[in-house]
């Protein structure tokens, strides 16, 4: 910030709580860290002091000026602080890396006849919510479950209101619903069917066992064998629910348990969740904890970015030593739940070892996640560097490839992908419509993509120089390290020819096939060189050649479907290009708009009763449907 003068700012600040934000000469915010008072900590940057980290130490040298937002009280600052670090990930602020969220079920209780549906977020309505679950797959399992067992409904039609108003759905059909909507069942019978559900997410399994036991043991003696294997399958179901509930030994309290494991490169957390007595399920995250931070420091940064996205806090967190502005967290978690939550280090007893318990887990994870890190970068960074030093490359971190798709010259496109660091970057992925080229010609229209492609590329280039932009902004500015083409000679031939007319020098490289169209060597600069089809570079190569197929024939597929949509509309008498582009909009292919229903049809906003049943009939070989208000 220019005129910004240290002194002068710093005798401003003031003398309330808030959050301060350093910037670096580029304008960058490097750190957000709250105060109670501003004035006292904010100075204590600027002070020489013995005992700062060289992370601080590294951090002040890049402080170029501050800036700050007064708040309140501290538990303002403490959440103002942790959605300013989401926002800016600054470089030396500890940063949790996952950001997940945990589902629940959500029951209705409020309305007439309840519905029972998976939820995301815990809102503050008149609903009952179970939850949070780990694993949102064993949530709708458990949702089906009772579906099966207890007939409870999903759909979201306003019942009583609108009983007898529609047929029932597929749900009644297939035994997963008893239709109140049709008025099939009472009130008083669907409200005990609900009791029965909720006793179940209470976790009251014993009493499903037995009356499934019971009609599966029934079912047998009749030798109605179809329908007791039925009932053996929910039992199943019921049983293995059950077993996922893990009983503990710590009391009928609500806690997560955290713990971390740290090595010099990761620090990975470990959080067991314990609901009712029992541990529901686990889950980690990796944390990008700053150099020098102690683990005081990066709980502390852990528990408020945690909890800020987290919508149930349980009333006691156990952890390995208590954070840094414990009693602030406290403070905050208490305003934020509502009720007292208390941050608990056990040293011993059952709660410690629960400690260990989470902790060796960390451990282990961690260990796991190393190897799996060390694969991971032989297959992508490990493979680019192989790549890079056959070809005598000095680094290829960029790779681009093209491919061309068409049937028979018929509507040819082309494809680009891009690879960086191993990976593909989809944001980078480029379609083009071939415009110059007539007829199966993949060598002129491969001519055709790269001199957009690169055009394009040079254009946005100059532009973001005269106008002082970031280079980032550009569709097509960034230029490969390497160009990678699925044919050998003559496609290579073809990509250095258009790349010299532009005067870029940009290495190109073919994939040499051999009678069986697999590859068998590299093709650059004239010499095709031998390549191990063992190696991760192969396997890399192989990757990049799949994608760039793939991209292009989806492409050309689509416009495909496309172009036979118009074509078969464009039959149906007195449907105009309104209602065509209508249609299109609302089922993309004519397998969908044949399946629909005359009263699917009349739903488009464009349609009315003679134009829906015209586009029915055709269909349905001149069947005129009946109207239901007829």
């Amino acid at each position: 910030m220019e005129n910004f003068d240290l002194k002068e700012e710093l005798k401003k600040l003031p003398d309330k709580p808030g959050v301060y934000l350093m910037h670096d000469a580029e304008d960058h915010i490097i750190y957000v860290g709250k105060a109670v008072v501003l004035k006292n900590r904010v100075r204590q940057y600027f002070q020489k002091r013995d005992d700062r980290t060289p992370k601080i130490e590294r951090m002040i040298a890049q402080i170029a000026w501050f800036e700050y937002i007064v708040t309140d009280s501290e538990t303002e600052a403490l959440v103002l602080e942790c959605n300013l670090i989401k926002e800016y990930h600054p470089k030396y602020n500890t940063m949790l890396m996952d950001d997940k969220t945990y589902p629940f079920v959500r029951v209705t209780v409020d309305e007439a006849f309840p519905r029972i549906m998976f939820a995301r977020r815990l809102k503050h309505d008149k609903a009952r919510y179970y939850g949070p679950f780990v694993n949102a797959g064993a949530v709708r399992e458990a949702i089906r479950l009772i579906q099966k067992l207890y007939k409870i409904r999903t759909c979201g039609r306003k019942l009583p209101e609108e009983i007898g108003r529609e047929r029932p759905c597929l749900d009644r059909h297939i035994g997963l619903c008893d239709a109140p909507c049709a008025g099939a069942v009472s009130e008083e019978a669907y409200a005990q069917q609900l009791a029965a559900a909720l006793r179940f997410l209470d976790g009251n399994y014993q009493e499903v066992e037995d009356v499934v036991e019971q009609k599966m043991l029934a079912a047998s003696e009749e030798l109605d064998f179809e329908a007791a294997a039925g009932y053996r399958e929910l039992l199943f179901g019921v049983r293995k629910l059950r077993e996922s509930q893990k009983i503990t030994e710590t009391g009928e309290a609500d806690r997560d348990i955290i713990a971390l494991a740290q090595d010099e490169r990761e620090v990975l957390a470990q959080v067991f969740f314990v609901r009712g007595g029992k541990l529901i399920g686990r889950d980690h995250f990796r944390v990008k904890a700053a150099e020098g931070d102690d683990m005081p420091q990066i709980l502390s940064d852990l528990l408020k970015q945690f909890y800020s996205g987290t919508p149930f806090i349980p009333g006691e967190i156990l952890l390995q030593e208590m954070p840094a502005e414990a009693e602030s967290i406290e403070q905050w978690l208490r305003v934020k739940t509502g009720h007292k939550v208390s941050l608990v280090s056990a040293k011993r007893g059952k709660k410690h070892k629960l400690l260990e318990l989470a902790e060796e887990n960390a451990r282990l994870l961690l260990s796991q996640n190393k190897e799996k890190v060390k694969r991971q970068e032989a297959r992508t960074v490990g493979a680019q560097k192989e790549l890079a030093d056959t070809l005598g490359l000095p680094v290829v971190t960029r790779i681009e490839a093209y491919d061309i798709s068409n049937i028979s010259g018929f509507m040819s496109v082309g494809s680009m992908v891009v690879f960086e660091n191993g990976k593909p970057k989809p944001n980078d992925y480029r379609k083009f419509r071939i415009q110059s080229v007539e007829g199966p010609n993949d060598y002129a229209s491969l001519a055709e993509v790269l001199t957009r492609r690169f055009s394009h590329g040079l254009e946005e280039q100059k532009m973001m120089r005269e106008n002082s932009l970031d280079e980032k902004y550009g569709k097509f500015t960034a230029f490969p390290d390497l160009i990678l083409m699925d044919g050998g000679k003559g496609q290579v031939n073809v990509a250095e020819e258009v790349l010299d007319e532009l005067g870029l020098d940009i290495p190109v490289c073919g994939m040499v096939k051999d009678d069986r169209h697999r590859t068998r060597g590299l093709y650059r600069n004239g010499v095709e060189l031998p390549i191990d089809t063992h190696s991760e570079m192969f396997h890399l190569i192989t990757r990049v050649q799949d994608e760039a197929h793939r991209f292009a024939i989806e492409y050309h597929r689509s416009l495909r479907s496309k172009g036979q949509v118009h074509s078969v509309l464009d039959d149906i008498e007195g449907i105009g290009p309104s209602r065509r582009r209508a249609l299109m909009r609302t089922f993309g292919n004519i397998d969908d708009m044949r399946a629909a229903t005359y009263a699917q049809l009349l739903a488009i906003p464009e349609m009315n009763r003679p134009a829906a049943r015209t586009v029915y009939a055709f269909f349905h070989d001149g069947e005129i449907p009946e109207d239901p208000d007829d």
